[in-house]
């Protein structure tokens, strides 16, 4: 068995040190090549490569922790990427005798006292000051480590707890107390502006090893515009009326899910949909609420469609034959699990985050996919609320809804 490695994950194996963050696109190999790091760099191992080398027992072994998705482990995907090396979680079999833990990040608390070892954090969850962080503070004062995400971080908050573990700063506080200007008229703190922004662009720079992939994969996005109820849209948004429980609406969170509803409930979705599926036959689709989940059960079974879910309650594996559905909720299964038996993904309806939308899309963007040409279609309505969030995805921001809430005057 001989391990396979670009010239860019070659690169980016010689560019990593203990505390980077490894940054490459959805689908990219940074999970092979995390492991390339800790095996020649980490543990000065040797394995055969590319067709060339052989295989040599680590100089300094140590114990490997991947720290990685609920999904992504459980589809063994990372044993996989292991096994290449020769590398193991019996440790009798693997090389030098030492130990693979694949576990989730939910299971973060229960490595706090491992010493000497080194973890490979697969995606960034270190957002913020909870229970995950200081577990995470604690395992990288102990061991070696390296972070793996496409997308490391949306604004300098996210982030801080990597400054911190690095050393750039004490604490979070340290961190707010340099670079964070907060709004003096908020009940909860809110970060209004960042300053020393060219500091914190030179730490970055310090931690984050890019890597560029040469897939030949060409994306084609196709903005698919519906239908929505106006007058009920209307009804909801000036009437401040709940047309589906037929009471008024107290709260603008609710105010801004309903109107959601009105767009993303409409029937028009589902017949662009079938347009969709008759001509491509297997597709993935995304939707965010179970009424959405709903209509599109009963459109599959109308038809005769095949089709599997992954969402909160159900984790089914993705459906093979001619033709078929894969309904995935975006908060469940936006990552950890590749597909390369379609070229095709519909947004059923869209997301607030440009993470998780790129997350999304990069489900069928692989390195093996036998497909160059990906075929994504966006669902939207000219409702104000669809517009506003398909101009901030457009951007790659998040959409903000107390910023729409302001401006619409709710």
């Amino acid at each position: 068995m001989a391990v396979q490695l670009t010239d860019y994950q070659l690169q980016a194996i010689d560019k990593l040190k203990n505390g980077s963050i490894l940054c490459g696109g959805v689908g990219s190999g940074k999970s092979r090549t995390g492991v390339g790091y800790y095996m020649f760099k980490v543990c000065d191992g040797s394995v055969k490569v590319n067709g060339s080398g052989s295989i040599r027992e680590m100089k300094s072994p140590r114990d490997l922790y991947i720290i990685t998705t609920a999904k992504k482990r459980d589809t063994h995907e990372w044993q996989q990427e292991c096994a290449a090396y020769h590398l193991f979680e019996d440790r009798e079999n693997s090389l030098s005798n030492v130990k693979v833990t694949i576990d989730s990040w939910n299971n973060i608390k229960k490595y706090q006292n491992i010493y000497g070892a080194f973890f490979i954090f697969d995606e960034q969850r270190l957002v913020g000051s909870g229970a995950w962080v200081k577990a995470f503070f604690n395992i990288a004062r102990k061991n070696q480590w390296v972070l793996l995400s496409a997308t490391p971080g949306d604004q300098w908050s996210d982030y801080i707890p990597l400054f911190v573990a690095n050393g750039f700063f004490k604490n979070k506080t340290d961190f707010n107390n340099q670079h964070c200007v907060f709004s003096p008229y908020t009940k909860f703190p809110k970060i209004e502006r960042y300053v020393g922004e060219k500091k914190l662009e030179i730490l970055r720079s310090k931690i984050l090893v890019q890597m560029e992939d040469q897939r030949t994969t060409i994306r084609h996005n196709e903005y698919v515009i519906v239908e929505y109820d106006k007058e009920l849209y209307r009804t909801v948004m000036k009437n401040r009326w709940d047309p589906y429980d037929n009471c008024p609406i107290e709260e603008t969170g609710k105010l801004l899910y309903l109107i959601r509803k009105v767009c993303y409930n409409d029937y028009s979705r589902i017949l662009a949909l079938d347009k969709i599926v008759k001509d491509k036959k297997c597709c993935i689709v995304f939707y965010n609420f179970t009424y959405e989940l709903n209509m599109l059960r009963e459109y599959a079974e109308e038809t005769g469609i095949k089709y599997k879910e992954w969402n909160g309650e159900k984790h089914e594996e993705l459906p093979k034959g001619e033709s078929w559905l894969y309904l995935v909720q975006y908060s469940a299964g936006c990552e950890g699990w590749n597909c390369v038996t379609t070229d095709t993904i519909v947004m059923f309806s869209q997301t607030y985050s440009y993470r998780t939308l790129e997350q999304a899309s990069g489900r069928i963007d692989r390195m093996n996919t036998p497909f160059q040409d990906l075929y994504y279609y966006h669902f939207r309505s000219n409702a104000p609320i669809d517009i506003a969030i398909w101009r901030k995805l457009k951007d790659k921001k998040n959409f903000n809804e107390r910023l729409f809430i302001r401006r619409n005057g709710l």
